[in-house]
């Protein structure tokens, strides 16, 4: 019988003197506070710890105190014993460099994962990587304290969208409800994530919404965020989860599609869905990639074709046999 990853996992970290975690690219609530709480629990163990991504740290949690230990950069391999990679389907999602030589930990529930570490975990039935480093804990023999336990209530509260999306499995409750019980306060997360809003983001949501277009008889509904839309603002990062809620919220949504400009002829599309329509399917035959309700992909070329030509190309998919797009492009 193959050996349990948890143990193997556990053992390796016992065994190293200072190890670092990072994240995949444009890390999320769910990578930033598991690494958050799996350096602390290495700590406790009495080892050295650090947290290093390759893109810096989104809002809301930028504006989270305990998050400014993350460094922003590259890992050097020599510097660690070991390298724990949090949500990354292969070793360029992370975008670190010089990796080739580090013994290196593959945390991941995407189902799209291929297994490139020395010892490697992926689990689709999980329902964040907080769940599982979560239960990491265990083998390692930490009970997480007050902190650590908010840090993964944090994660899964985020990655399952409030407890909304579909990865709001029992097994999500029972890890939310026992973390709450170790001193996470659901109410202060809550307040955090989703009550700290500046007046200049609520304009913004205005201008979001305005662009609403509803497509394939009101199937699918395509937003835009665009720089001239933020920059007016002052806004160089913004959190815009909830503007895809709102717009995933409109009776008979079960897509919504949310173009991002992120440079000249660059936009970021995030994909939100409901029902059938499988979010990762649609995004990796654009080269992309996530979760079945939440997923995004990179498009390049000018606005105007492209909130036009892509929505088109993701109607075609969805007319396909049950509703499923095929595999990725070739």
């Amino acid at each position: 019988m193959a050996a349990d990853p948890r143990e193997l996992i556990a053992a390796r970290i016992k065994a190293s003197r200072r190890f670092a975690v990072t994240s995949h690219l444009r890390p999320d609530g769910d990578s930033l506070c598991t690494a958050l709480a799996l350096a602390e629990m290495g700590r406790l163990l009495g080892k050295e710890a650090a947290i290093v991504n390759r893109d810096p740290t989104p809002l809301p949690f930028s504006a989270f105190p305990e998050l400014a230990e993350i460094r922003v950069g590259q890992i050097e391999a020599r510097d660690f014993d070991t390298v724990v990679l949090l949500e990354c389907a292969d070793v360029s999602r992370s975008g670190q460099e010089g990796l080739a030589p580090a013994f290196k930990i593959n945390i991941d529930h995407h189902f799209s994962n291929t297994p490139y570490a020395d010892i490697n975990w992926i689990d689709p039935a999980a329902p964040a990587v907080g769940e599982m480093v979560f239960d990491l804990s265990r083998f390692l023999g930490v009970t997480p304290t007050p902190a650590i336990a908010e840090s993964l209530y944090c994660a899964i509260f985020s990655d399952t969208g409030s407890f909304h999306f579909s990865n709001t499995t029992p097994r999500a409750l029972a890890a939310a409800a026992e973390l709450a019980r170790l001193g996470a306060s659901p109410v202060r997360v809550a307040e955090r994530l989703y009550y700290n809003n500046r007046p200049e983001k609520v304009l913004l949501l205005g201008r979001v919404l305005s662009s609403l277009d509803m497509r394939a008889a009101g199937r699918i509904a395509v937003i835009s965020m665009l720089k001239r839309d933020t920059e007016p603002l002052g806004l160089k990062e913004v959190d815009t989860e909830d503007m895809t809620t709102l717009a995933r919220s409109i009776r008979g949504v079960e897509l919504v599609m949310f173009f991002k400009e992120m440079g000249p002829g660059t936009f970021r599309v995030s994909l939100r869905s409901k029902g059938s329509a499988n979010a990762a399917l649609l995004a990796e035959h654009f080269g992309g990639g996530g979760h079945v309700h939440a997923a995004g992909f990179t498009v390049h070329g000018p606005y105007e074709t492209l909130v036009r030509e892509v929505p088109a190309t993701v109607e075609a998919l969805l007319a396909g046999p049950a509703g499923e797009p095929p595999g990725p492009a070739a």
